[in-house]
């Protein structure tokens, strides 16, 4: 009874913060992320990084209004979950950024995957795409998060954020034993998240 008392105050808690719908963020917004991917290094192509910075801040709003996001970020989970939203589980956000954010063809910049809470037993399990530059390790890049503030772009040089201790995806999910084998590419197909 307790623990039910307990998660009924945890979602009012969360449905009383719910945001007020998705931000597209604004210039100033992107020029902030545009510095903050060309601080990476000295090789990242400047036009680059304003090209990436902006379909990440548009992209965003546009994967927050296809998912239908109206509600906080777990609150929208139970929704998914429930089968009355299409999509918007962290690992949603993170397999369309990457996959958008790796058709733009960059030739200064990557687009990694990493995940935290992978395998902890309290946390919920979390997913984002990385942009780093070209051949840089994933904790070298900017976490690109638009999960965490429920459609609205947070993002974050990958050290410095406070809130996740992420990890690269493949690398965690095989010491895990999620990994199903690996491609001839190098890059690994795992089971079902």
């Amino acid at each position: 009874m307790i623990r039910w008392l307990a998660a009924l105050a945890l979602l009012c808690a969360l449905v009383a913060c719910a945001p007020t719908g998705p931000s597209q963020g604004s210039r100033a917004d992107v020029a902030a992320l545009t510095r903050a991917l060309q601080a990476m290094s000295p090789g990242v192509d400047p036009a680059e990084a304003a090209r990436a910075a902006d379909l990440s801040y548009r992209y965003t709003f546009q994967l927050a209004q296809q998912y239908q996001i109206t509600d906080a970020p777990l609150v929208h989970n139970a929704k998914v979950n429930a089968g009355k939203k299409p999509r918007g589980l962290c690992y949603h956000w993170a397999t369309d950024m990457e996959h958008l954010l790796n058709q733009a063809g960059f030739e200064t910049l990557e687009i990694q995957r990493a995940i935290a809470n992978a395998g902890n037993p309290i946390l919920i399990e979390h997913s984002s795409a990385v942009i780093t530059a070209k051949g840089a390790p994933m904790q070298a890049g900017v976490i690109i998060d638009p999960w965490r503030q429920g459609g609205t772009l947070f993002w974050s040089p990958v050290l410095q954020d406070r809130r996740y201790d992420w990890k690269e995806r493949s690398a965690e999910l095989h010491r895990l034993g999620r990994v199903t084998y690996i491609n001839a590419d190098g890059t690994a197909s795992l089971q079902p998240e």
